[in-house]
């Protein structure tokens, strides 16, 4: 299993998360639905290690918490958020942005071979943006700062990709670009498994075959992104009556 969670709970003042039990085989790619306040952030901070459950087991990657150096373990795991675009030195090149995602480092303290070099610049090409390469990152627009993010957490080659929201303050055509890109890496043979976090369920692309609903720090549903995507299941979610539309392989959500 690529993320098997057993009855996680995380509690503080109030509960967070209440008896998360998930499992993302190998070979899926899941998207990760729920409004603000549903506890999204907290349970990607438990996968990716930072915090600790109050109760239950999480395994990621096949190796268990509390058996494993976590630190290497998210060496294999890439994680796109805003929270760490506002930590990145906005005067580095696009191509030290992406060089220190070998590192998971902010900055480069390290010695960089001509391949890593090399590897920065075919990621960027991949995805149109080679003129981008000695460009400040802090001039460049919302949706190249995405992309260049997306292209730091490859470098390293990880086995899971995070993407938190990363549609977010993207006019239309970037949002469409963006997402061209996400499922351009899906596509690949070498492609790791994906985990799209979002609360707009038009950005969900047909290559994410699984969803999970997230409400109030419980699953609301989980499984085949076409049975848990349906007009029902999403009414009753937002506890507001929806239309959902299929559409080229998309879904979208209106009001009734």
């Amino acid at each position: 299993m690529i993320i098997d969670l057993k009855q996680v709970s995380w509690v503080r003042d109030k509960t967070i998360l209440r008896d998360i039990t998930w499992q993302v085989a190998a070979g899926e790619h899941w998207s990760l639905v729920g409004l603000n306040g549903s506890g999204k952030t907290t349970l990607l901070n438990i996968i990716n290690g930072y915090i600790w459950p109050t109760k239950g087991e999480v395994s990621v990657l096949g190796e268990k918490f509390g058996r494993c150096d976590l630190r290497e373990l998210r060496k294999q795991i890439g994680w796109v958020s805003s929270s760490l675009q506002e930590r990145l030195y906005g005067q580095q090149t696009a191509e030290e942005i992406v060089l220190s995602g070998k590192f998971a480092s902010i900055g480069l303290y390290d010695h960089i071979a001509e391949e890593d070099r090399e590897q920065a610049a075919e990621l960027l090409a991949s995805f149109g943006c080679a003129p981008l390469l000695q460009r400040p990152y802090e001039t460049l627009s919302q949706g190249e700062r995405q992309k260049v993010l997306i292209a730091r957490a490859l470098m390293a080659k990880p086995r899971l990709l995070i993407l938190d929201e990363p549609c977010n303050g993207l006019d239309l055509i970037a949002r469409e670009n963006l997402l061209a890109m996400i499922g351009q890496i899906a596509a690949r043979a070498e492609s790791p498994t994906l985990l799209y976090v979002t609360h707009h369920i038009e950005e969900i692309l047909p290559c994410f075959s699984h969803t999970l609903l997230l409400r109030r720090g419980e699953i609301y549903k989980a499984g085949s992104t076409q049975e848990v995507l349906t007009t029902s299941n999403l009414s009753q979610f937002f506890e507001i009556p929806v239309h959902v539309e299929r559409r080229d392989q998309r879904f979208w959500v209106s009001l009734r």
